[in-house]
């Protein structure tokens, strides 16, 4: 059973529909955000980065961040609009947050390594309707960052997987 190890909340700075959490030593990162960032994708993973595809224009979202010893159950609490599982491989442990730039708060995972992320967001339509047609929005569109070790995952289906490897090898003649 997964336990959470550690919850923090943000606000973040969403512009021209796009933020970004990312290895916090930025000078190790082959493609530093917003270099080859794609508009209108929900979830884009690079090597030591990720991007998120925001329904609002230029506004502050809330996150939730929270870090995992292993992989929880997908959040069931609120309603989401899109959810998405990927991963990320970081050197330091921590991630930054990136907008237009970086901002003070960083996602303290606990140890480097490569890390499995499920993001959910709600709110997407009333965030849009708001940015169009009021402006900029404060705290409208939510986020959830659910992180957990990558070597966690699935332990039963790698061990599967070796088997299988080792059965299948067990059964050539070369």
């Amino acid at each position: 059973m997964a336990t959470l190890l550690s919850e923090q909340d943000f606000d973040v700075r969403v512009t021209y529909y796009q933020f970004s959490v990312q290895e916090s030593h930025d000078t190790l990162i082959p493609s530093p955000y917003p270099d080859d960032a794609e508009s209108g994708t929900f979830l884009k993973p690079y090597p030591m980065r990720l991007d998120f595809g925001s329904a609002g224009h230029t506004h502050t979202a809330s996150a939730v961040v929270q870090i995992w010893n292993a992989e929880p159950e997908p959040d069931s609490r609120q309603s989401w609009d899109e959810t998405a599982e990927s991963q990320i491989e970081t050197v330091s442990g921590e991630l930054g947050i990136w907008s237009m730039e970086r901002a003070d708060e960083t996602i303290k995972l606990g140890s480097a390594g490569r890390w499995r992320v499920r993001v959910s967001s709600g709110n997407r339509n009333e965030v849009a309707r708001v940015t169009q047609e009021v402006g900029v929005a404060y705290g409208v569109e939510r986020w959830l960052l659910q992180f957990w070790p990558e070597a966690n995952r699935d332990r039963n289906s790698a061990e599967a997987a070796a088997s299988q490897r080792r059965n299948d090898s067990s059964g050539r003649t070369p």
